[in-house]
């Protein structure tokens, strides 16, 4: 048992960084429909609803780890738990990004016609994208690393006389199976949001920017740590 649960948090760590980077991924792409909202708009709603899957599993993955921590599990506790500023931004995050998927399908449903809705949308963008770059920034140095480890012959655990976490193909599987649901999930919606088809709504247009500032700055940002480290 005493070597079962380190290798739980390592594993726990992998899908947690898998599941991340295919959030990342789709976000990036996410965001990449912004400024040009009305010509992509179905693309927007499409990606916006596979976004869906891969949040569940990330949130489930570092829900686990949370409630782990907090029982006194004593693996997790000697992984310790993460920074401070990623602790006070991690419920902002997952919050914004429920409001903003929620949102999202609502105004799919509902169409272009509750500017409540499209307010709720926006706002929750801008709160989400500012609290993924703290996070993007925080660890996009670490997660290539760890999604490499899994399909290593011989990882640094190992290395270090430490048990391999099992359930690679298991970790792979559930993003796949996530992303399969999501993506039918939206192929099934998508009819929904024909009446946005060629909505030319304004009011994206701060955002879009804001959006594509923020993206350019956080990659400065990145470029610029790694130089450092």
């Amino acid at each position: 048992m005493t070597e079962r649960a380190p290798s739980g948090v390592v594993g726990n760590e992998r899908l947690t960084a898998l599941t991340g980077a295919v959030v990342l991924v789709l976000s990036v792409a996410e965001i990449a429909t912004v400024p040009t909202l009305g010509s992509l708009i179905v693309a927007h709603f499409f990606i916006g609803v596979l976004l869906a899957g891969p949040v569940v599993a990330k949130t489930a993955s570092t829900g686990w780890r949370f409630i782990r921590y907090y029982t006194r599990d004593p693996a997790y506790r000697r992984k310790g738990p993460p920074r401070l500023l990623l602790r006070l931004t991690a419920p902002l995050l997952v919050v914004s990004t429920l409001v903003l998927i929620g949102s999202g399908i609502a105004l799919a449903i509902t169409g272009p016609a509750p500017e409540i809705l499209i307010r709720v949308h926006v706002v929750s963008f801008l709160f989400w994208l500012a609290t993924l770059a703290v996070h993007v920034f925080a660890y996009v140095r670490r997660v290539p690393g760890l999604i490499a480890d899994d399909w290593r012959r011989r990882t640094i655990q190992q290395k270090r006389g430490k048990p391999e976490p099992r359930g690679r193909r298991m970790r792979l599987a559930v993003n796949i199976a996530v992303l399969v649901l999501a993506a039918i999930s939206a192929v099934l919606l998508l009819p929904t949001a024909a009446p946005w088809e060629g909505w030319r709504g304004q009011a994206v247009t701060g955002p879009g920017v804001l959006a594509v500032a923020v993206c350019i700055g956080t990659a400065v940002a990145v470029m610029v740590k790694r130089r450092k480290d």
